[in-house]
């Protein structure tokens, strides 16, 4: 399913709503999203109660809308995250365990370098994987 935002202003709050599957597809959208934020919000809250699924391209995607919104000065809330990219999020950290909490952790101080880090490591090797295997004749 093709990755849809939807940004709803209330007061000094953005939010952004996003539908659909967060992976490599979903650069133009999540590219966009900040684009109604006006100079007088504060906060931006991330609803992603409709995100099922998540890979590590996708992550990095959702790591850089909430690496620009703060360079933008907004306090960045991310609500709603599904299990799927919990678990995603959770496995790149190294959080043992079904189920870890790793939304609830994505919002702590330098939870989101350490992901970041080890994801782009993690899509890095995938990349060299993909680079060694043989040609076809």
């Amino acid at each position: 399913m093709a990755l849809e935002t939807v940004a709803q202003r209330n007061g000094s709050t953005v939010l952004i709503s996003v539908v659909g599957d967060l992976d490599a597809a979903a650069e133009h959208a999540l590219g966009r999203a900040l684009d109604s934020v006006t100079e007088d919000i504060t906060v931006a809250m991330i609803d992603t109660h409709d995100v099922p699924f998540m890979d590590v391209a996708g992550l990095l995607l959702a790591l850089d809308l909430h690496r620009r919104a703060e360079c933008m000065g907004l306090r960045v809330l991310v609500v709603g995250w599904q299990p799927q990219p919990q678990q995603l999020m959770a496995e790149v950290a190294g959080i043992p365990g079904p189920g870890s909490a790793a939304g609830e952790r994505y919002a702590v101080s330098g939870f989101r370098r350490l992901i970041e880090e080890r994801a782009e490591r993690r899509q890095s090797r995938a990349g060299d994987l993909v680079a060694d295997l043989p040609s076809r004749p």
